[in-house]
């Protein structure tokens, strides 16, 4: 009997896992540049000094995420930037560079380029982006960045930076626990720009996680924790049904 409940109860785990992974695909929805996270479940021995040959777990594995590009939205803003194919955009964070989709830039105090989480913008030189006080900003399709100066003459335009743009390795990228993405040093210690990923200003790249289809994932998901349940609860009534016979007989 206690295999029966105890294969029911992994099994419920390995459900609310997944309910987890769907629940905040579902949360990111109307985020820009979201990436679909991935969630499967595989089988492990359970291992004990004297061997369980009979046990055997299961366990709730993310192996990646879900690269389908996001649909565009436009937006008319100059500093909203949309990579067009494969690319991604680099950020300095407090664990390091870290690649990113969304492309919804803005200008702190400071006068840096920031994302919407407040990280600087990579240049493809690997340095912070500035941009002039007041300027007005272009951003072409190969990332340069142009200003204009509050008062300066249209033909006095500047070239402040490029962004950078790099293609790393699909298989060396790995998801941070705050939605970027790294590089595994050990496959690609050092990502440099990539001169053939190109952008489009005013547009900014959707989530890819289709609402309609995590929905009913969720539902399958409760309904399968249902059935996990319901096997646990027959489980427990065939084992007072034993006892009352076992009783009965003595």
């Amino acid at each position: 009997m206690d295999r029966l409940v105890y294969t029911a109860v992994n099994g419920a785990n390995r459900v609310l896992d997944q309910q987890a992974v769907l629940t905040n695909n579902l949360a990111n929805v109307g985020t820009a540049g979201f990436r679909e996270q991935l969630i499967n479940y595989r089988s492990v021995p359970v291992m004990a000094e004297q061997g369980l040959p009979t046990r055997v777990s299961t366990v709730a594995t993310t192996p990646g995420s879900n690269m389908r590009p996001g649909i565009m939205t436009e937006t008319g803003r100059a500093l909203d930037v949309a990579i067009t194919g494969d690319g991604w955009f680099s950020v300095q964070t407090p664990n390091g560079e870290a690649f990113t989709r969304a492309g919804e830039f803005s200008i702190n105090t400071e006068g840096m380029l920031v994302n919407r989480d407040g990280y600087l913008v990579m240049s493809a030189d690997n340095v912070p982006i500035q941009i002039p006080d007041r300027g007005i900003v272009t951003i072409t399709g190969d990332g340069t960045i142009t200003a204009i100066g509050a008062g300066d003459n249209p033909n006095d335009i500047q070239n402040v930076a490029q962004l950078k743009l790099s293609k790393p390795q699909e298989n060396a990228l790995i998801r941070g626990a705050d939605g970027y993405f790294r590089a595994n040093p050990d496959i690609e210690p050092f990502v440099p720009a990539n001169p053939d990923v190109r952008v489009v200003s005013g547009y900014i790249e959707n989530s890819n996680v289709s609402a309609a289809e995590t929905m009913v994932a969720l539902i399958e998901n409760a309904r399968r924790f249902e059935m996990q349940m319901k096997v646990i609860r027959d489980a427990s009534s065939i084992a007072q049904d034993a006892n009352s016979i076992l009783s009965a007989g003595n």
